[in-house]
């Protein structure tokens, strides 16, 4: 397969003119169309924009399916829905739970990503149960625990796909948990949290390398006294050892704080990810479970967003890949392929899929083409295109 006619989208830049050559599921070449020879079949990709297959690293489910479920058709079903939006590439996300739980969407993963070749499942993140109870958002609090190293690596001995786990460092036991996962390749990610600077920077220093949803359940600048001191928030700003991902749905931080975490930070250390539950895609009203019923929090979407059924909190997201790429850029007028590279090589890089994310030679041909809207209009993974 060779696409001609499309604005490619880099990092840092757009390129017109180019042929996009792909074989054996890979790009081969990058070369001006110009050089093609004669009678070469190609794709018209008509004008739109060429990005990088979507990379979405944190995502509960979709389409009306949960990964929490269990199920290898509602692991397959969420991956489908979200396929169709552009994100080629998914790490379906788990909740606070039952360990049993966590156990039957292992087993479920493990078989559609033996089955189902076309979804891209990087690997499992684990959402919990090691987060703070008074950060714990639409997680359920029954479950939450102190991190325990060997209830982990009990937890680790069902499966080989867990690539990362999302935890509050401030919890007695934290550290020497990112210690044990940063031996095993497993990215710590610091989340649902209370922490001070101090224990944010201790805890990359122990092995953690991202924070989960900044700014989402997360301490900012408080009071000790009648001083001020930095919290988790500042810590993300900060410490440039820590790489932070965004809901950047328009709801969960709004269009200033969007566009100043990526002016802080720089693309580059932002991954722009859904956090989407198994709503996604449904209308106004529709009632949820943050979870597998009776243990997930009921929530309720509202305004474009999950929220609590009290609505007291949000309870995570209901977007898709494309509107974090459209809020990014219409909204916070970020560049577009800053925005693009949020979604894409960021995401793939903070988690070392490093055959993602990016339009490079040897790179998977896992491509999306949208309008000036961020309308997705065709999808291809591993050089083939997709029907939607």
């Amino acid at each position: 397969m060779i696409i001609v006619n499309a604005r490619v989208i880099f990092p840092g830049e757009i390129r017109d003119g180019l042929a996009i050559v792909c074989e054996n599921g890979i790009i081969k070449d990058i070369l001006p169309a110009a050089q093609l020879g004669e009678n070469v079949e190609t794709v018209d990709a008509g004008g739109l924009y060429l990005s990088p297959g979507f990379v979405d690293i944190h995502v509960h489910g979709g389409g009306g399916y949960g990964f929490m479920d269990g199920t290898p058709e509602s692991i397959a079903g969420a991956a489908r829905f979200h396929l169709s939006h552009g994100t080629t590439s998914i790490v379906p996300t788990t909740l606070t739970c039952p360990d049993e739980d966590l156990y039957q969407v292992f087993d479920a993963f493990r078989q559609v990503k033996e089955s189902h070749p076309a979804f891209d499942l990087l690997g499992l993140h684990l959402e919990g149960p090691f987060l703070n109870p008074a950060k714990c958002g639409g997680q359920d609090p029954a479950f939450l625990a102190l991190p325990d190293v060997k209830r982990a690596q009990e937890i680790l001995r069902h499966t080989d796909d867990v690539i990362r786990w999302s935890v509050a460092p401030e919890l007695d036991g934290a550290l020497e948990l990112g210690k044990m996962l940063a031996h095993r390749g497993i990215v710590a990610s610091v989340a649902h949290t209370v922490a001070s600077f101090d224990q944010v920077e201790a805890a990359m220093f122990a092995g953690y390398s991202m924070m989960t949803h900044f700014y989402s359940a997360m301490s900012a600048c408080y009071k000790v006294g009648c001083y001020r001191v930095p919290g988790a928030v500042e810590a993300g700003y900060l410490l440039d050892g820590l790489s932070v991902e965004m809901i950047a749905d328009g709801k969960h931080l709004p269009k200033e704080i969007l566009r100043m975490v990526w002016k802080f930070k720089g693309a580059d250390r932002v991954a722009l990810c859904t956090d989407a539950l198994t709503p996604a895609g449904e209308p106004e009203g529709t009632i949820f479970y943050n979870g597998r019923p009776p243990h997930g929090a009921k929530g309720v979407i509202h305004d474009g967003v999950g929220k609590l059924i009290d609505h007291s909190a949000l309870a995570g997201s209901v977007c898709t890949a494309e509107r974090l790429v459209r809020v990014m850029y219409k909204e916070a007028a970020v560049p577009l392929p800053d925005a693009v590279e949020m979604m894409t090589l960021s995401p793939a890089k903070m988690v070392r899929a490093h055959r993602k994310g990016s339009i490079r030679l040897g790179k998977d041909a896992d491509f999306v083409l949208f309008d000036d809207d961020i309308n997705v209009k065709a999808i291809y993974t591993a050089g083939k295109k997709v029907e939607r």
